[in-house]
């Protein structure tokens, strides 16, 4: 099969985003009246959504609805004020950005953060035209593993599913592609152990992002 595009996930993939994630969120919840987490926990419970990660932030007797938005929304502020204190690409990953240009291969970021932050820490990462396009979560519209978006993406790219890689670096991600019929890898340098990438259904999980190219 020629793959004649990748769909990146952002966070735990292009970019270690992890401390940046935890201090707007530990903002967030003590802003809110509620206790920070250990930094550390965050691995485990990003990746689906600022609210999902909000209702899993809160002590367990206080995760309800409304707790969950009031936190989801000041944390969602408080990230787009400094989106980018500590995050930085992964290592390789900008050689492997420009390889793929170098070959013509499209190139897009479909994510479950916010979509003006996901634009702003791309804007502030990476040199315009690193990607074709990029889409965080937007209201209203679906997030991963739902393939709605990803699949209005391939459309907008010009390439089947059969003609795509979905690189990510969780179990969500790996859903997705399943979801969307592209090929499913893995990353072991992100938020999550290669057992949990395995158990969602990687068909390869790479070391190093430059191992990408393999498969063209």
């Amino acid at each position: 099969m020629k793959y004649r595009c990748v769909l990146f996930d952002l966070d735990g993939t292009l970019v270690d985003t992890i401390a940046d994630i935890a201090l707007s969120m530990n903002r967030a919840l003590e802003e809110s009246g509620f206790p920070p987490r250990d930094p550390a926990e965050y691995p485990a419970l990003v990746g689906r959504g600022i609210r999902k990660l909000a209702l899993d932030s809160l002590p367990e007797e206080a995760r309800n609805g409304e707790n969950a938005d009031l936190v989801a929304e000041a944390a969602a502020r408080l990230y787009r004020e400094r989106p980018v204190v500590h995050s930085k690409p992964y290592p390789r990953i900008p050689e492997l950005l420009s390889e793929l240009s170098r070959r013509k291969i499209r190139r897009a970021v479909l994510s479950n953060k916010p979509d003006p932050v996901t634009g702003m820490v791309i804007a502030q990462l990476f040199p315009a035209g690193s990607f074709d396009t990029a889409q965080g979560e937007i209201p209203g519209v679906p997030r991963k593993p739902d393939p709605g978006a990803a699949w209005d993406m391939l459309v907008q790219l010009g390439c089947t599913p059969r003609e795509a890689i979905l690189m990510g670096d969780s179990e969500v991600d790996m859903e997705t592609a399943r979801n969307i019929g592209c090929f499913p890898l893995g990353v072991s340098w992100g938020f999550r152990s290669r057992q949990v990438l395995e158990g969602a259904g990687a068909a390869l999980i790479i070391d190093d992002p430059l191992d990408l190219l393999q498969l063209l």
